[in-house]
């Protein structure tokens, strides 16, 4: 994959040939001033929800916290774009920005979020391996390259894909091609066990505190000689999404080698980490034993495509069940008979409920047409946080999965909860999908209430698009479309579609 390249005396680096094409690696900084957000809300899409003025209000509220968390690109830290701050320790967090862009894309004209990712670009080694933890205030990394703890969760593919849809943006998509393909190719050769299947630890896999090891293993730091099932479908799924780009990007035969691990990676985990008796996927002990340790974790398969069609239904219908996930406040990072479940606060990841575990978990049951489900958990959901704001104010870390109320969280934290007034609310609960490439929107209308968009950006366009009130849901959904360019809308409601085509 590369020649040995001499860093210095003490360290040496197998060079990856994708990095030499990452354009990030000692870019001239961005010297751009930052946006003030009472300048420009006027400029955001506007929710419409007659009834739900507190979900509106969360909605403003949380674009406020995101904009007082912009930051200017510090040279001497080795950033190349402004960004937003993971709002944490002084540290960007690849796995926090890597869904923080997720709700940023919808700012975009304004603000382009997803540059906070170039700064994880910029300081990809040689090798391609990139640290989880940039020091924001100089030149820093958090863990070296061969602790446990250093890198991951490989998320940044499809954050990537899911801008590329909203935007249609394919020059982006061409520049973090490449430092993307080298970091995942850095995690195969680094990361992973003979039979294809992937290790990580409670730090590196971002759920850090869950107990998911054997006693005798630290679980924040060890791997525990584990395969962990949701590292090796983060790896499944980042590279259908390379394969896809390389699609898009016509740059199909730079790519056998991701089609070859795909192929791999599902026939270990379908056949070494999948427990008949129980319709669950768990991580894999060093002697071919499964762990008895249910994650939410374990979805990752279900948003990578890996689950086969004859188990979806049973994997599926543990989010369901109201002795596991299906808590009043949806969905518990471990299930309610997990002994480890802590029903008080959530005990962070031992049950707290996490935007962006949600925000997976919803996109997997909208590949695989749960739209019912997926918008039942996301109403419930964004009814708590909302709830908890109206008594405090703001947005927290994460939730407790019995009740509306803050789990063992920060407070402003936008941060990745900002998915759940913005993102959730718009593809989730109003059921609104966008389709740049093809100028689309896909709209599963399960609300009865008046409610809609104003200034939705789709693409290069801005579409306002409102679903009048109904009687019930078996009613005809009446739709109104105003876009500067054309754009296909599809209407789904009660088993029922129509397709409105819009013109300018």
């Amino acid at each position: 994959m590369g020649k040995l390249f001499k860093v210095n005396d003490n360290l040496f680096y197998a060079r990856n040939d994708f990095v030499k094409k990452n354009t990030f690696i000692g870019a001239e900084p961005q010297n751009e001033e930052l946006p003030v957000y009472d300048e420009i809300k006027g400029q955001l899409p506007k929710p419409v929800w007659d009834g739900h003025d507190d979900a509106v209000k969360c909605y403003d509220r949380t674009w406020q916290l995101a904009f007082g968390n912009l930051r200017k690109a510090n040279p001497e830290a080795g950033f190349v774009s402004n960004f937003i701050d993971t709002a944490f320790n002084g540290y960007l967090f690849m796995w926090d920005s890597a869904f923080i862009v997720m709700f940023g894309k919808y700012a975009s004209r304004i603000f382009d979020f997803q540059r906070t990712l170039d700064n994880m670009y910029s300081h990809q080694h040689q090798d391609g391996f990139i640290c989880r933890e940039i020091c924001e205030r100089e030149s820093g990394e958090q863990f070296t390259r061969d602790d446990p703890a250093s890198t991951g969760p490989n998320v940044m593919p499809w954050s990537e894909w899911e801008y590329f849809l909203s935007t249609g943006n394919t020059e982006r998509l061409s520049r973090v091609f490449d430092p993307l393909c080298a970091y995942h190719r850095w995690l195969q050769l680094n990361r992973s066990w003979p039979d294809g299947s992937y290790w990580s630890c409670g730090l590196a896999c971002g759920m850090d505190n869950q107990p998911r090891l054997d006693l005798g293993y630290n679980h924040e730091l060890s791997h525990g000689f584990m395969s962990w099932i949701d590292t090796c479908a983060q790896q499944y799924l980042s590279a259908k999404i390379l394969i896809k780009m390389a699609k898009v990007l016509g740059r199909e035969d730079e790519v056998q080698w991701l089609k070859d691990e795909t192929v791999l990676l599902s026939n270990t985990v379908n056949n070494t980490m999948w427990s008949e008796k129980d319709g669950f996927y768990y991580d894999k002990r060093r002697d071919g034993t499964l762990s008895d340790f249910k994650t939410v974790g374990a979805y990752w398969t279900l948003i990578a495509d890996m689950v086969p069609e004859d188990r979806v239904d049973r994997f599926v219908a543990h989010l369901d069940n109201e002795d596991e996930f299906k808590r009043p406040n949806r969905v518990p990072t471990i299930p309610k008979d997990n002994p480890h479940y802590n029903p008080s606060t959530g005990g962070y990841w031992n049950g707290g409920v996490w935007a962006p575990t949600n925000y997976m978990v919803l996109c997997g049951l909208k590949d695989h047409g749960y739209n019912r489900l997926a918008f039942e958990i996301a109403r419930d959901y964004l009814n708590n946080v909302v709830e908890v704001f109206n008594e405090t104010g703001t947005v927290f870390e994460n939730y407790c999965p019995e009740r509306a109320a803050k789990g063992d969280a920060k407070s402003d934290f936008v941060g990745w909860t900002g998915l759940a007034p913005i993102s959730i609310m718009f593809e989730y609960v109003f059921g609104i999908r966008p389709d740049a490439q093809n100028k689309k929107i896909t709209w599963y209308v399960n609300l009865t209430d008046r409610h809609g968009i104003m200034q939705y950006p789709l693409g290069d366009a801005t579409v306002d698009i409102i679903c009048d009130a109904r009687a019930s849901e078996n009613e005809k959904p009446i739709i109104t479309v105003k876009s500067d360019k054309p754009v296909t809308v599809e209407v789904i409601w009660n088993g029922q579609s129509e397709i409105i085509n819009a013109k300018a």
